[in-house]
């Protein structure tokens, strides 16, 4: 890369040079020092294209500096400015790289943050720690403490909301630019116990606390940026802490009327001194834990989550999480540690898939052997497409350590796959601390189908990828890792639509199956539920099948535990990880080329889904609804509506521009095309569709029409005419308009042309005239009604050739009639296409030709 340290002449190959000449010109770091051997006498200025817009310029001696790429001998020489470096400018720094991507040497790119996020400059990292026994759930409780109301308390944190309405429009590295505030209460002296609250970090969530007694507190969740909804996410520090005192903390805001917390699941919880001390990381803590509905009266209703602890340190430094927390900086530092392994990175690629609304870079990892790439079938996964749902990038980290190890089963699964790993689809969110959407104020996952380049554009650049993918090679499997929180264990989304026979809809339950046996204590096949709801078109999974890939999942991974095997306790960071081993193991054995496992299983889920509905029923015509238990469990959020043509706030490229106020727009607009594409679409189609609904061609040969009898479906009688018969091109010229009165124009314009040419054709009068829509093509003149009408209409069609000879051919603009280039017949025929009848809506019927008799 190209970079002048010194005012020391540097040389640049053409054609960078004379490019970087006049940007720096531009920007007052030079003063015009340009050699070019072969350009005479002066120099060349970008500004005004000629060489005596630059005064001070001075041609440069026979000598030139030596070239940064060899010394070519049309090589420029650029010269800063004597002075400049010193005279206030500086030197020009080198610019930074588009995709700065990890490297084992300097350090990461900095998160970017939108400008209306204050962070804090401290850097927050926690130990892995696995605990030496299970965490149990927790007994539910019937304790009815109610904290006091935020009126009656004092706030001790508080955050400046996001106005409502606002939009995502600029980022940067550090967030808002200028000081920081102080959201938090100053302590009155050393006896002084309000906790200290902080969220402004990494993937930090808390809006306000209020301290409504003595160790009792309220919180209140930031929503999703830009949104006003999406409450489930915390993560937050305390500080100033008292030992062995027992805290009560209440969360009134939460979203979800259900939760694992109303089943045992408990808080997550970090102490700083204990990690420096004794190794010890997160861990479960929390008594008397309550998921309830709030009783604030607002619709929508708010729910509650208290809980109390005790903290083992005075003075300490701790946190509290939903989940265990995994940062887009922690997904850095694991791929710099990839990238700086000899081992690892010659099998393991990593390139920027895209830039994300905010600038973070969105990672994609190339996984495979280097040798027989042309043969192998891919293997699909992506993560954390919801920020909120971090176990996803826990059980993605534990496949890629699994995957890039030197185990002999990853050497097999790297000789035989083509893995395409994103492992944070929105970083940005991860980054604010949302638990469902991006900076858009959206859900990606409803937005595979539909949504723009500009507004989601990890979701929109994994599916090219996709696209691409199953162009080259087949892809045996798609997984999307996800995060639940009403229901425990591990399971999956898969898609069953109900067609494709009884094999197709057995094939796409042996993955699972097979998973369940692999993590007999983790999974749960009978959770799966394979039923293509219309509210998830949207979704990844059902689009990628929808795209080809017959095995497509969404993974869920239970933000409590599991309840297999008589376990009953929470997942560890290590559990969460060795669902990426298994689901390793479970490709293995799903692609054997032994097809005993195969077929064991499918005989299996043959049994489960007939024991399901009962003895002597088949199950193969059976809607997906009743093979399974419950179609309930999801964990989705209220619909947001269709993302249908949404216009995103960078325009359709995702580039910088004004942003209203306001939320994302929902704007249906109707599809642009041009003429030229239009015209070809009309011609490329030789059957229109009649009012009664039946097909009816308007480009066939002379018909029945023609050959004086009639059709069953064209009742209408038309003399046959001569085979010689060739007349010459309408003299009249096709009317346009569109206002009232155009219908009747085409009519009588054809009805003359006719008349000249068929003597004795009757003129009939046309239906509807003053509503009819008339509609040119190239060489063809059609009035045309709506395409579907009743079937009890009754449709009458006509198609009369006129062909044109050597003097012209009609063009289409305008009813101009250019030249042809040769003396022969050339050019489409007219032809006019009428039909009669009514159809939904009066006033709609197309006309009728002239050549057609009354009913």
């Amino acid at each position: 890369m190209w970079l002048l340290r010194h005012p020391a002449a540097q040389a640049v190959p053409e054609p960078y040079d004379s490019f970087m000449h006049g940007h720096l010109y531009y920007y007052g770091y030079f003063q015009g020092e340009l050699h070019v051997p072969f350009l005479s006498p002066g120099l060349w200025d970008p500004r005004s294209g000629s060489s005596e817009a630059l005064p001070k310029a001075r041609r440069q001696p026979a000598s030139r500096a030596p070239c940064l790429h060899g010394d070519a001998p049309n090589a420029t020489v650029l010269t800063l400015a004597p002075g400049r470096t010193q005279a206030g400018y500086g030197s020009p720094r080198e610019p930074r790289a588009l995709f700065a991507l990890p490297s084992a040497r300097g350090p990461l790119p900095a998160p970017r943050w939108p400008i209306e996020c204050e962070v804090i400059k401290e850097t927050i990292e926690h130990i892995e720690w696995i605990p030496p026994a299970p965490e149990p759930f927790c007994q539910p409780t019937d304790h009815q403490w109610l904290p006091t109301g935020e009126e009656q308390g004092t706030v001790v944190y508080q955050l400046s909301p996001v106005p409502s309405g606002s939009r995502f429009t600029r980022a940067r590295a550090g967030g808002a630019p200028g000081p920081l505030s102080s959201p938090a209460a100053a302590l009155e002296g050393s006896q002084d116990n309000t906790l200290l609250f902080e969220s402004r970090f990494e993937s930090g969530n808390l809006q306000k606390a209020v301290k409504v007694g003595p160790y009792e507190y309220v919180l209140t969740l930031r929503p999703d940026l830009y949104t006003a909804k999406h409450t489930q996410w915390f993560y937050f520090r305390v500080q100033n802490t008292r030992k062995d005192t027992v805290y009560c903390f209440t969360i009134a805001n939460l979203a979800k009327p259900k939760s694992l917390y109303g089943q045992g699941m408990c808080p997550l919880f970090y102490s700083q001194k204990d990690a420096q001390s004794r190794g010890i990381g997160w861990r479960r803590i929390g008594t008397d834990i309550r998921y309830y509905r709030g009783n604030s009266g607002e619709e929508p209703a708010a729910f509650c989550l208290s809980w109390s602890a005790c903290f083992p340190h005075d003075g300490d430094t701790c946190y509290f999480a939903h989940s265990y927390p995994y940062t887009y900086s922690d997904l850095q530092r694991y791929l710099r540690a990839v990238a700086g392994d000899p081992a690892r990175s010659q099998y393991c690629v990593v390139r920027a898939l895209c830039r994300s609304l905010a600038g973070n870079i969105v990672y994609m990892l190339t996984i495979t052997a280097p040798s027989g790439g042309a043969a192998k079938r891919a293997v699909v996964l992506s993560a954390r497409v919801h920020p909120g749902e971090s176990g996803g990038s826990w059980a993605m980290q534990g496949f890629l350590d699994f995957i890039l190890s030197a185990a002999p089963d990853a050497q097999l699964l790297r000789q035989l796959f083509v893995f395409k790993v994103v492992p944070m689809l929105n970083p940005d969110g991860v980054v604010v601390g949302n638990s469902r959407c991006s900076l858009a104020g959206r859900d990606p996952n409803r937005a595979y189908r539909t949504g723009s380049r500009g507004s989601f554009p990890a979701v929109w650049h994994l599916r090219a990828v996709v696209e691409r993918l199953l162009a080259e090679r087949e892809v045996v499997l798609y997984c999307d890792f996800h995060g639940h929180s009403r229901k425990n264990n591990v399971f999956v989304y898969g898609c069953d639509g109900g067609r494709g026979g009884s094999e197709a809809r057995l094939r796409e339950r042996v993955f699972p199956l097979m998973l369940s046996k692999n993590a007999p204590d983790k999974f749960s096949f009978s959770s799966c539920k394979f039923k293509v709801q219309k509210s998830k078109e949207g979704t990844g999974r059902v689009v990628m099948w929808r795209m080809g890939i017959a095995n497509s999942y969404t993974i869920e991974v239970a933000f409590g535990g599991s309840t297999l095997g008589g376990r009953n306790s929470h997942f560890t960071v290590e559990d969460l990880k060795s669902l990426g081993y298994h689901l390793c193991d479970t490709l293995l054995d799903f692609c054997d080329p032994s097809p005993a496992k195969f077929q064991q299983c499918l005989d299996e889920v043959d049994a489960l889904l007939r024991q399901r509905l009962g003895s002597g029923q088949s199950w193969s015509d059976a809607p997906t609804s009743e093979l399974e238990s419950s179609t309930s469990g999801s964990d989705s959020s209220v619909s947001d509506g269709s993302l249908e043509r949404r216009e995103s706030p960078w325009g359709q490229k995702g580039q910088g521009a004004t942003v209203a106020p306001g939320q994302l727009q929902l704007r249906r607009r109707k599809r642009l095309r041009s003429r030229r594409v239009r015209n070809a679409t009309r011609r490329s189609s030789a059957t229109q569709w009649s009012h009664g609904g039946d097909p009816v061609s308007v480009a066939q040969p002379p018909s029945a029409c023609h050959s004086g009898t009639r059709s069953a479906r064209s009742p209408t009688f038309v003399p046959q005419q001569p085979q010689s018969w060739s007349p010459k091109p309408p003299s009249v010229p096709i009317p346009t308009r569109r206002g009232r009165g155009a219908a009747a124009e085409l009519h009588r314009a054809v009805s003359e042309e006719l008349h000249r040419a068929v003597p004795g054709a009757r003129t009939a009068e046309c239906h509807h005239r003053t509503a009819a829509r008339a509609t040119r093509m190239e060489g063809n003149a059609t009035t045309a009604g709506h395409r579907r009408a009743p079937r009890s209409a009754i449709a009458a069609t006509t198609a009369i050739s006129v062909t044109t000879t050597s003097s012209g051919t009609a063009s289409s603009r305008g009813g101009r009639v250019r030249p042809s280039s040769r003396g022969a017949t050339a050019g489409p025929s007219l032809r006019v296409a009428a039909a009669a009848g009514c159809g939904r809506r009066p006033g709609l019927t197309a006309l009728r030709c002239s050549a057609c008799t009354r009913h």
